[in-house]
């Protein structure tokens, strides 16, 4: 799958996230095949489950998928948590809102210049 790297980065480094995003929400491009070993009862309840909703067998891929980019994004939760415990909650927001301002400043311009 190709993924789009997005990312909000702060000028003093306090704060930075990478969200690892499908574009277009489907695979696209050359698929990479993994080998995975499972416990027999991992690979029974999670293909019972998949039965359960009437999922075939290619949707043990997604399935995957999805399950890694959550715990990738569940991870980098954690880690830009424990990064910023000391920082106050304050300044935290401050520089929330100052990226989110910068974002649809940069937006609302592009907006401008497509309707000139």
């Amino acid at each position: 799958m190709i993924l789009a790297r997005r990312a909000i980065r702060s000028y003093n480094k306090h704060i930075s996230a990478y969200a690892l995003v499908p574009e277009g929400g489907e695979m696209r491009g050359p698929a990479v095949r993994w080998s995975v070993k499972v416990s027999k009862e991992t690979d029974l309840t999670l293909r019972t489950f998949l039965g359960a909703r009437g999922m075939k067998k290619g949707d043990l891929s997604k399935f995957i998928e999805e399950a890694v980019r959550w715990r990738l994004f569940h991870r980098t939760i954690r880690d830009i948590r424990a990064r910023n415990a000391g920082t106050e909650p304050d300044e935290i927001q401050r520089i929330v809102d100052q990226a989110v301002g910068e974002v649809r400043l940069r937006r609302r311009n592009r907006r401008m210049t497509r309707k000139s």
